[in-house]
């Protein structure tokens, strides 16, 4: 399935587009008008490549811009990529975070790097998978990350490790608090400032403000509008009484205060948005700078969405389609509609061709360069295919039809809202898609491998090692804090019985600095806890009371579900432990509890000394 990813462009617009000698004279003259600007821009290329800013959101649906027809909301400076530059009407993503986002980073399908859950470790991006970061770095790009990560913690699955020269923002799939949260700098410890979004937004400015002399690579993945739902009273005002014209095909299934709250951080991304193009208009870069707007999934949640099928979870089109919006200008023709299908598996490809940056042909891109729709604009192909996994389930997109979960045929050019199904009145095309699918399974789905991975720990360059919860195994009476693993912490430790797990693999022998972050009260100071691995314990006695509250519901616009509140964990020095190379199970344990309960923890860090 696999496509080239530069392939020669006449025989490829040959192939896949020309059904006439007429169409061939009239795109051949284009193609030779294009050969001849990229010519030009590779010879100002030369000089200096283009940057590069990519923006994520989370949780935002197709339906979430103005400029796709939402009149609840406004989106001017998002809705002005499309202006100055191209829009894309069927661009799919996955029905969930992390698989979309290693198909943007990889340009090839998520089973291919192991990427099966959302968190405990499902999440991270196989270690011998090449990034965006590593092909534009290796091209002498400064490369930083600002935001939600969710491709693995420890380092080397850390983005410090994946290409990217900073990173600023958090790895988890979500986080429990967007106001002044606990985040991390190159993998220390910090406090954000402000509200999330515009604070990683300040960081993503200071780093193009620092490379402005270009190139750089600036990604900035955006946590909202994922839950918890919070955002600024400025936002979350001008919609709390609002009339919203626009409503989910099925009104009763929609939440109000959820679509309130979501439609008032969209509104936050666009500012922020507007101030990226504001800086880049301010240092001059805007002509030199290609910037590109898309979504990880569908809506998370029932609300307008142009009356597509499925919301964040599903294969079916509500599911997967995102916004995709690039702007470059003198290079992508302003107001620029492309209709062909593409997905996130085609942007690595794409921007490596934009900026002249050569990709290693040593394995098979699933994606492929969308660079001559930008500019010459072909018809659509009619073999193209686009597959959306998650969960056992696969769909599959042409440029006409959609092939569901459950192997229905759906007409989405008569029949957008996947209402009625077709299978049974175009068999052949219901086959040759059913066909397609179970290739499909057999060369990319079964590279999906559950296998155990241990969490990595000790690597001399990045010497810091975060052990949270979420990566950890209670065991006996001790529960999670939320039913969503990825921002909880362990609690209710009550007896020498329990435990807590993490299976890790220590890559430098040698000694470690033990840290853990609790809370207690001092009603149940006194008990003794145990650390070990393998022949190594560290024992301490819990002797210092931290109880602070739970806080959250106080800034959440509606209830949060399974996913937990949260507390700001002490820090503790454990002491040092002498860890030999190699895979162990790290245990923490209590071997004499003195009160009801021992202590809640909300993980570990273990940093290697004198690396």
């Amino acid at each position: 399935m696999s496509t080239p990813v530069s392939p020669p462009l006449l025989p490829w617009l040959r192939s896949r587009f020309l059904s006439s000698a007429t169409k061939l004279v009239v795109s051949v003259a284009a193609a030779l008008v294009w050969m001849g600007s990229v010519q030009h821009a590779v010879a100002n290329a030369n000089e200096r490549k283009p940057n590069v800013v990519v923006i994520l959101s989370d949780d935002q649906g197709w339906g979430d811009l103005s400029v796709h027809g939402n009149h609840n909301l406004s989106t001017p400076h998002i809705d002005s990529l499309a202006r100055d530059g191209a829009l894309f009407e069927r661009f799919y993503v996955c029905p969930v975070c992390s698989p979309t986002r290693a198909e943007f980073l990889t340009g090839r399908y998520h089973p291919r790097g192991n990427v099966f859950n959302v968190s405990t470790g499902g999440e991270r991006l196989d270690l011998d998978e090449r990034t965006l970061a590593d092909v534009f770095k290796a091209a002498g790009y400064a490369t930083g990350a600002f935001g939600k990560w969710h491709n693995g913690t420890q380092y080397p699955y850390h983005p410090c490790g994946r290409g990217f020269d900073e990173y600023y923002g958090f790895c988890s799939g979500h986080w429990g608090n967007y106001f002044n949260p606990p985040l991390e700098h190159n993998g220390q410890l910090v406090t954000g400032d402000g509200y999330i979004t515009d604070d990683l937004t300040t960081h993503a400015m200071n780093f193009i403000r620092q490379h402005r002399e270009g190139p750089f690579l600036c990604y900035v993945p955006y946590n909202t509008p994922h839950s918890p739902m919070q955002v600024p009273d400025n936002y979350y005002d001008k919609f709390r009484d609002a009339a919203l014209p626009d409503r989910f095909q099925n009104p009763k299934q929609e939440e109000l205060p959820m679509t309130r709250a979501a439609l008032a951080m969209c509104e936050n991304i666009d500012d922020n948005v507007g101030r990226i193009l504001a800086l880049l208009d301010e240092l001059k870069l805007t002509d030199n700078t290609i910037v590109l707007y898309f979504s990880d999934n569908g809506p998370n949640s029932f609300r307008w969405n142009d009356g597509m099928k499925g919301r964040k979870g599903s294969t079916d089109e509500g599911g997967v389609r995102s916004p995709l919006l690039i702007r470059w200008p003198g290079h992508i023709p302003a107001g620029r509609r492309v209709p062909q299908i593409s997905g996130a598996i085609d942007l690595l490809p794409s921007l490596a061709e934009l900026a002249q940056v050569k990709i290693p042909e040593d394995r098979p891109l699933d994606g492929m360069s969308f660079v001559p729709w930008l500019t010459v604009g072909n018809d659509a192909p009619t073999d193209r295919l686009i597959f959306s996994h998650w969960a056992g389930k696969v769909s599959v997109r042409n440029q006409r039809y959609r092939l569901d979960a459950q192997g229905q045929l759906y007409d989405l050019v008569n029949d957008p809202g996947q209402t009625t199904a077709i299978t049974q009145q175009e068999p052949k095309v219901t086959q040759a898609l059913q066909a397609a699918v179970e290739d499909w399974k057999r060369e990319i789905l079964s590279q999906l491998e559950r296998v155990d991975r241990p969490f990595t720990v000790g690597y001399p360059q990045f010497p810091i090692t975060y052990l949270p919860a979420r990566d950890g195994v209670p065991h006996g009476g001790v529960e999670r804090s939320g039913k969503a693993p990825n921002c909880s912490f362990f609690r209710n430790w009550t007896s020498t019985d329990d435990a807590m797990t993490w299976d890790v693999d220590i890559a430098t022998a040698g000694d470690y600095e033990v840290t853990i972050y609790y809370a207690v009260a001092k009603s149940d100071l006194g008990s003794t806890i145990a650390l070990s691995l393998g022949d190594e314990t560290l024992t301490a006695n819990v002797t210092e009371a931290h109880d602070p509250p739970l806080y959250g519901q106080e800034q959440d616009r509606v209830d949060r579900g399974s996913e937990s509140y949260v507390k700001d964990f002490r820090p503790w020095a454990l002491g040092k432990m002498t860890l030999p190379a190699g895979t162990g199970q790290l245990t923490l344990k209590a071997t004499d509890v003195k009160a009801s309960q021992v202590m809640e923890v909300r993980g570990l860090t273990l940093t290697l000394q004198n690396p």
